[in-house]
């Protein structure tokens, strides 16, 4: 019986294998160019139209004056950033990866653009999976006036999926409910966000975010991954992001109109909220609005609800310097590195390490207010203010939480408070033993 069954599941995984080899080995190549030379289509929307699964589309030279929407597998490549536009301006997106409305959307790769002026997000996918985001530039969309409002439902004119946005209705690049998928090599300045992760059609999960450029976007942060409530569902548990890299980016200036930060992991405090398992590693994180890496969750336990889920994320080797101080019930004492915070909430963020950073020319480094444990081991603080503070009291938390924040360099040989070094503030903070010299190598 068990031959037969397995003998069974290897001819379906056959029929399964040959099916996908079919259909990539009978995928097109289209063509698009302004002037519709060659047999070419003249615009992107009509070449998608007119694309089967898996086929490509190479999009030539010139500037294209459309939203683009892709509902089925294909690669849509252009001649380069600099060569090739997508020009969206008094249009919803540059590009809209649309899995809401066809479901099971995959395997789609954009390439080679330059997206711009959108009223909204510049590069939207939602509700899909293997996407491929890469070499494009994404540049000054979020077009549309925006108001903070607090209402969780969008911004006036958008999509229903579009939840709690009102702070800057789209950005640059906006992934929800996407998984298994790569951004790897964007420019991406000039927007409000720079790129979003939210969770409001399904889970967003097994993303790695990687070697892109997201520089002065000053209306929101560089690169966030938020916890939203689902859709059409307000205070319901999240479905939440988990899993998601962020790897050897370039994230400056961002967020110094509103105060955004240069990596954000956020749940909204509109329900119960999941960002966690994330890595956030060989960054550098300079001169953004409220810190190199923000966490921040605001509901939980103090107010009687179940705590936000933001365990288990790493912060291991960025250069983080020139940040802003972080506000509002996440409040710092001035200029922060990283800040894990439970604002009000009092949800516990366990299982958070930092380690191997370089952190320099910050009021704090490391600030910490959460009751449960932050580890922070072998870094290089190098503020000369303070390394790592327990903010709890400035935030008016009870401070039941602490660092454990050994076998670090506090900027000379003599240890946390030593002459020329920084030290430590506030309650449950254990520094000793600490490293006489650089954890690193970097300069």
């Amino acid at each position: 019986m068990q031959a037969t069954r397995f003998r069974l599941l290897s001819a379906l995984c056959c029929v399964v294998l040959f099916a996908v080899s079919a259909h990539i080995a009978s995928a097109a190549s289209l063509c698009v160019n302004s002037a519709g030379w060659g047999g070419c289509y003249t615009t992107i929307n009509a070449a998608v139209g007119h694309a089967s699964a898996y086929d490509t589309i190479l999009v030539g030279p010139g500037v294209y004056k459309e939203d683009v929407i892709i509902g089925i597998p294909l690669s849509l490549l252009g001649a380069g950033a600099s060569h090739t536009v997508i020009d969206a301006t008094g249009l919803a997106n540059g590009v809209f990866i649309d899995g809401f409305d066809n479901r099971g959307l995959s395997h789609v790769t954009l390439s080679g653009f330059t997206v711009e002026n959108a009223q909204w997000e510049g590069v939207l996918v939602v509700s899909a999976s293997d996407v491929t985001i890469r070499d494009n530039k994404i540049s000054n969309n979020d077009k549309a006036p925006t108001v903070f409002t607090g209402d969780p439902n969008g911004c006036a004119g958008q999509p229903s999926f579009e939840m709690d946005e009102t702070g800057d209705c789209g950005g640059g690049l906006h992934l929800m409910g996407v998984r298994d998928s790569i951004v790897s090599g964007n420019t991406i300045t000039e927007n409000d966000d720079g790129i979003l992760v939210s969770d409001e059609t399904a889970a967003s999960h097994d993303i790695l975010i990687e070697e892109n450029s997201v520089v002065n976007n000053p209306g929101e942060c560089g690169v966030v991954l938020a916890s939203h409530p689902p859709v059409g569902m307000v205070g319901s548990p999240h479905n939440g992001d988990f899993h998601i890299t962020v790897e050897e980016n370039d994230v400056e200036n961002n967020g110094v109109e509103v105060g955004g930060a240069g990596v954000g992991i956020f749940s909204d405090g509109i329900g119960q909220g999941r960002s966690s398992d994330h890595v956030v590693i060989r960054n550098k994180l300079v001169g953004n609005g409220i810190g190199g890496v923000s966490l921040h969750t605001h509901v939980g336990p103090s107010f009687g609800l179940p705590a936000d889920n933001m365990d288990g994320n790493q912060i291991i080797g960025n250069y983080i310097a020139r940040n802003l101080a972080d506000t509002a019930d996440t409040a710092t004492p001035g200029r922060v590195g990283i800040n894990i915070n439970s604002g009000g909430g009092g949800s516990p963020v366990r299982g958070t390490m930092i380690t191997q950073n370089v952190i320099t020319d910050e009021d704090v480094d490391v600030a910490v207010n959460t009751p449960a444990t932050v580890n922070v081991h072998l870094n290089d603080l190098l503020g000369g203010n303070v390394g790592v503070e327990n903010v709890c009291a400035f935030d008016k938390a009870s401070c039941t939480g602490g660092s454990n924040a050994t076998e670090n360099y506090w900027g000379c040989a003599w240890g946390p408070g030593g002459r020329g070094c920084t030290t430590t503030s506030g309650a449950n903070i254990v520094s000793t033993p600490w490293l006489p010299a650089p954890a690193t190598n970097r300069n």
